[in-house]
């Protein structure tokens, strides 16, 4: 390591910094820092301390902790020292508490969490240490990845606690991207139970839906100011809608605040002009479809 440092010090800054930008910040935070006090300076770079990644990723898409010489070097070490220029985290469950718990984020306003499942959700609401009301409010962006490990009996009961807890926790929230690559049996729905959640603050939601009928309980109201709605649903059938139900859909309030909406859905349907369009025709100031 000494002979490596030496030659990395025979570079002007403009030069490190280039070949640094080329590797994962996160190797290059536990690796350089605190190695000396040039190295040090280039590495608290906003480029490597903004956005952390503290996971691991591997090629099958799975996600796993940093090993536990990285996460304690990380916890007792790095974090405290960066604290303050770090604006976005993603982690995982089993050692989000802990990263969480490690030091104060005076800056930070975005959280991807992966992983996710229904007592790591709750404890969001539930464990007072594990977000101080200073970060439940300034939190503006989150990102939620649902477990994969859940079993096909629970996972709806586990999506609906966590896009509740998460949309109650953090009161400013403006962003919220839901299980977007959930697969078709872990989509959230709200068939048999509606959704009990309501913010003035979301202006932008991307979800993954069971039916289309869990799109219309989304923009009932609940989320006045949401002005752009990005939906992935399995399917659209007029099964789900008795005669009355399809009536409402054209009565309905009109839709003013929403700018843009995406719908794609996994099957062919032959209801667009019967469901879809009048749904389309009460977003009157729509930019973007």
């Amino acid at each position: 390591m000494g002979n490596s440092c030496s030659q990395l010090n025979d570079l002007p800054d403009e030069i490190l910094l280039f070949i640094f930008k080329e590797l994962n910040n996160i190797e290059v935070l536990y690796s350089l820092m605190d190695i000396n006090k040039r190295l040090n300076k280039i590495v608290h770079d906003s480029t490597f301390t903004s956005h952390l990644s503290l996971l691991r990723h591997y090629p099958d898409h799975s996600i796993y902790p940093l090993t536990d010489s990285m996460l304690d070097r990380f916890c007792s070490k790095i974090l405290p020292e960066i604290h303050h220029k770090i604006k976005w985290i993603k982690l995982e469950s089993p050692s989000m508490k802990r990263i969480l718990l490690a030091t104060n984020y005076p800056n930070l306003y975005g959280l991807s969490l992966y992983n996710l499942d229904k007592e790591i959700a709750k404890s969001l609401v539930t464990d007072e240490n594990l977000l101080n009301h200073t970060l439940k409010n300034q939190i503006s962006s989150v990102i939620v990845n649902i477990s994969k490990n859940v079993g096909r009996s629970s996972i709806d009961n586990v999506i609906k606690c966590a896009f509740t807890h998460i949309l109650t926790v953090f009161t400013s929230i403006k962003y919220l991207n839901f299980g977007e690559s959930l697969r078709s049996d872990q989509r959230l729905s709200f068939y048999l139970s509606p959704p009990s959640v309501i913010s003035s603050t979301l202006l932008e939601l991307h979800v993954s839906l069971e039916y289309f009928s869990d799109c219309l309980y989304l923009l009932d109201g609940r989320f006045n100011q949401l002005h752009t709605l990005y939906v992935y649903i399995s399917k659209i059938l007029s099964s789900h809608f008795s005669h009355s139900e399809r009536i409402k859909i054209i009565k309905r309030e009109k839709l003013p605040t929403l700018r843009c909406f995406s719908l794609n859905c996994d099957a062919y349907t032959n209801v667009y002009d019967e469901l879809v369009l009048p749904f389309l025709h009460r977003m009157l100031n729509l930019e973007k479809l």
